[in-house]
């Protein structure tokens, strides 16, 4: 019996032995209730809450009932979870969440692994934090981290649960790390019905920039026809981008069109429109421009640049181009040279430029005019040195050799020396001034008697005066500053005659309250105006104390002329007698309403000479309507009004009608409207401009913008913004 025992023992503690060596390694987690688990050993750490937690030590735990997983920069929430520690993947069911730096991804059913980011979800729903990016699909695969692609996808920007555009996709591929979609068999659909399909298609729904394929370009006028393009951007690197546009125009054929733009170190940058299209089919001919601008730093103060323009020929801007603001371009510069600016001392600057000039003239047959002067080359210092002896000194110079084919040409060496006594302090200031305006010829032909080597000195003396008043005001509950300014400028120069020269490069300026104030009537340095006059001017401003915003600026002057006018251009200009008044109004009249206006009146004959107002009425973002008129007495008479307004829910008018009175005659008119949502637009635009003598153009805009991923058509806004003065794309 005691050996049965014995056996018996022995044979229990043979079959105890085993469970008794697993309990020991491997304990059952107790049920716990609402309490987290930090799992040790792991980096970044993970951290498990739930209201119940089970499972086994170092091998798997189970959470249930508002379960909430922390790792690093991700938070996982759901409804039931099971995590392995050894192979640190997770299986997750019901009310999925998962949150991360850059997304937030929801879904029925969830496989992943938390130290690869691998893994798939079921049923997603996901939306991107660095835009306006949603979607669904039917499987989500995450494939690393800030990566996942989507089978059977949707996306979109906006929002509600039956958006109004979405692509739809056999595959979608997301990377958060360059915030770039890639789709392949994409549908575009609007509206329920599929506008656009393509084999394979890439976004960035953050706006950054990206290479690959634009939006389709289409629009319609009547020169090319209807003309399409297939914009492809390329990224070239972080300071380097272009685009390249292939362009069929039913009209003209094909054409290419190219932009690059570059910034670099010591502030270079630049910019090239290169267009070329090898065969105009309407003309039998290969036409092209150029537009390329270039500056860059060269060494301390100093900087060098490039202006070049060109086209194959006159009509190429009034014919080919999409940009119908060029089309009154006359004079292409070719320009290219340096400049300097640095001090002169303690209290003195320094400045010197040296260039070439020539220039591509573009011709209406019907109205031909001279071309300018080039500049070949132009080189100019100018100094100025102040506090010597409380006198300013001020030095203008320049030489430059002037060519032209069919004009008489040579080279000008100007000297301007001046020098003043300011006088000021707290509340005014008094400003004799004294120069000299020394010109030197060396032309290439004689005029009439005076030789080839011609020199003109000109003594200019000018008085300056000015005085300050300001008065506090409280008006509409805000504080402002009012100030009154009286001015007193007059001007005396001998007269000289000038008729024998040439004119290589002066205009009259155009009169103005601030061309009154000046000391030369004249543009250029071939003519100096003999003067004895007196200018008057009183300005009132409105300045808000707490902002510094100029709200109203109020001015009169009136020139008073001592002996009429001797010395003019070819041909003589009719002088507007022994005095003009002007009066000018800029700001805000009220909280809407906005006024720019001056008026020119000749006294001597009563009448207006000029007359510049405009009025604008912007109530709110979306609500502009301007009225302005023009008139310049025996040259022009206009009137200009342009609006965008709301008709009817998100639907804006937009309408712009520049008229000629004197010649009956449209200059310029836009009509359209536009539908804009916060994830959709779409505008219709038609503008007809007189692009010369008797020549005109007309071109159509029609554009479906799908905010967030692409225009679709002819981008008007560009347009929309010259023509109407306070346009706004409303959301």
């Amino acid at each position: 019996m005691k050996i049965l025992f014995q056996y018996i023992f022995i044979l229990l503690f043979l079959l105890i032995l085993p469970f008794a060596a697993h309990s020991e390694e491997q304990p059952a987690f107790s049920e716990c209730k609402r309490k987290s688990m930090v799992v040790p050993q792991r980096k970044p750490v993970i951290e498990i809450e739930a209201d119940r937690i089970t499972g086994y030590y170092k091998q798997e735990v189970e959470a249930t009932g508002d379960v909430k997983l922390t790792h690093g920069d991700k938070v996982l929430t759901a409804d039931r979870m099971k995590y392995y520690q050894q192979t640190e993947d997770t299986e997750v069911e019901g009310n999925i969440r998962l949150e991360r730096p850059r997304d937030i991804v929801k879904g029925k059913q969830l496989e992943l692994n938390l130290q690869t980011d691998e893994g798939h979800l079921k049923e997603p729903r996901y939306r991107m934090k660095g835009g306006m990016g949603r979607g669904t699909a039917e499987i989500l695969f995450f494939e690393g981290k800030d990566h996942y692609r989507l089978k059977e996808a949707q996306y979109t920007t906006c929002p509600g649960i039956n958006p109004a555009w979405y692509v739809k996709a056999s595959e979608l591929e997301i990377d958060n790390n360059k915030e770039v979609g890639t789709a392949r068999h994409a549908r575009i659909v609007f509206k329920d019905t599929p506008i656009l399909y393509a084999p394979w298609i890439d976004f960035s729904y953050s706006g950054k920039r990206k290479t690959g394929l634009l939006a389709p370009v289409a629009g319609y006028n009547v020169r090319t026809g209807f003309d399409v393009g297939l914009p492809v951007y390329l990224n070239i690197a972080p300071n380097i981008d272009a685009t390249v546009t292939p362009r069929i125009m039913t009209e003209r054929g094909f054409m290419l069109s190219n932009e690059m733009r570059y910034i670099g170190n010591n502030n270079m940058n630049g910019h090239l429109l290169f267009d070329i299209l090898p065969h105009d089919i309407h003309k039998d001919q290969t036409r092209w421009g150029v537009l390329y601008t270039h500056t860059q730093s060269l060494a301390k103060g100093w900087q060098g640049f490039i202006n070049y323009n060109q086209v194959s020929d006159d009509r190429y801007f009034r014919e080919l181009t999409p940009n119908l603001a060029q089309t009154s371009l006359t004079n292409l510069s070719q320009q290219g040279g340096a400049s300097y600016v640095g001090r002169l001392g303690k209290d003195g600057m320094i400045s010197f430029t040296g260039f070439a000039q020539r220039y591509q003239t573009i011709q209406d047959p019907l109205a031909l005019f001279v071309s300018p002067y080039e500049r070949l080359p132009h080189f100019s210092m100018n100094a100025t040195k102040y506090n010597v002896g409380k006198l300013d000194f001020e030095l203008n110079s320049s030489w430059t050799n002037f060519y032209h084919p069919t004009l008489v040409d040579g080279n000008r060496l100007i000297m301007h020396p001046t020098v003043s006594a300011p006088l000021r302090n707290d509340y005014g200031y008094i400003t004799p001034k004294f120069g000299l305006h020394y010109t030197h010829y060396n032309l290439a032909a004689p005029v009439d008697d005076k030789g080839e080597n011609i020199n003109r000195a000109v003594p200019i003396a000018s008085f300056d005066s000015g005085v300050a008043f300001d008065r506090h005001l409280h008006f509409s509950g805000k504080d402002f500053l009012q100030t009154l300014e009286p001015r007193l400028f007059y001007v005396y120069a001998p007269y000289r005659d000038q008729s024998y020269l040439p004119n290589f490069d002066s205009a009259v300026n155009d009169f103005s309250f601030a061309q009154m104030l000046t000391e030369n009537r004249f543009s250029g340095g071939d003519r100096i105006n003999d003067a004895n006059r007196m200018a008057l001017a009183l300005t009132s401003r409105f300045v808000e104390k707490d902002t510094g915003i100029e709200h109203l600026r109020l001015a009169i002057g009136q020139q008073f002329n001592f002996s009429d006018p001797r010395v003019h251009l070819l041909p003589p200009q009719v002088t507007s007698g022994r005095s003009d008044f002007i009066a000018a109004i800029s700001g805000r009249l009220t909280k809407d309403i906005s006024t720019d206006s001056n008026i020119q009146m000749d006294e001597s004959k009563l009448w207006i000479e000029k007359l510049r107002t405009g009025v604008s009425y912007h109530p709110e973002p979306g609500k502009v309507l301007n009225l302005g008129y023009r008139f310049t007495r025996d040259v022009l008479e206009q009137v200009d009004t342009s609006f965008q307004w709301p008709l009817y829910h998100n639907w804006h008018g937009v309408t712009r009608v520049n008229y000629s009175l004197k010649d009956d005659k449209l200059l310029a008119g836009l009509a359209g409207i536009e539908y804009n949502t916060c994830c959709w637009a779409l505008r219709m635009v038609v503008q007809r401009l007189t692009t010369a003598t008797q020549t005109t153009t007309t071109a159509f805009f029609l554009q479906l913008e799908l905010k967030g991923l692409m225009g679709l058509g002819n981008n008007p806004l560009q347009v929309l913004q010259q023509s109407i003065p306070g346009y706004t794309s409303v959301y």
